[in-house]
């Protein structure tokens, strides 16, 4: 089984697009493709549904979107772990989607960054019972990866902070402040 990748494969662009306005805006979600999600692993077995889910949360149906960010925190961070290790992958489009104004429910997906950030759970199992890191698949790595993966871009939380949206705002100090811990 491979292990997800970390670093941050939205950072490529792979098509802009002129706008009514004229400015070039960058395509949400467009390295989406250049994760290998069927040949990782999210709490269903394969993660190759994340990508829709992730594409649900860019919409303009706010119904929709909770319910795609529902599903995801059900597969990548469940109960305060992370699950499998498709968490990893899943964290640069989070913070992507966080970033992007017409998304809807932008503060529930910085509130899931922090579980993430936060999530140690695997490390304190780990601890009691440490035939836990005996395993093949070590949950401890997928929590720690997790977490290096929402560090990786929290350059994105001062533009964050600014935000004029006050339900975001408040999200991205909770964010900052676990990532200072």
């Amino acid at each position: 089984m491979r292990t997800a990748p970390t670093e941050q494969p939205s950072t490529h662009r792979a098509s802009n697009t002129l706008p009514s306005g004229g400015r070039a805006t960058a395509t949400p979600l467009a390295a989406l493709d250049q994760v290998s999600w069927s040949e990782i692993r999210d709490s269903t077995g394969s993660a190759a549904d994340i990508p829709r889910l992730l594409r649900t949360l860019a919409g303009d149906d706010a119904d929709a979107a909770r319910a795609a960010l529902e599903e995801l925190r059900t597969r990548i961070c469940q109960y305060g772990f992370v699950v499998e290790q498709a968490t990893a992958a899943t964290v640069p489009f989070l913070w992507e989607l966080a970033q992007l104004p017409q998304v809807t429910c932008r503060a529930q997906i910085i509130q899931l960054l922090r579980s993430i950030a936060d999530a140690r759970q695997w490390e304190s199992v780990a601890a009691v019972y440490p035939k836990v890191l005996n395993h093949r698949e070590n949950p401890v790595v997928w929590e720690r990866r997790a977490r290096q993966a929402v560090r990786a871009r929290r350059g994105a939380l001062h533009a964050l902070l600014a935000e004029e949206d006050g339900e975001v705002a408040r999200a991205t100090t909770e964010l900052a402040d676990a990532l200072a811990e």
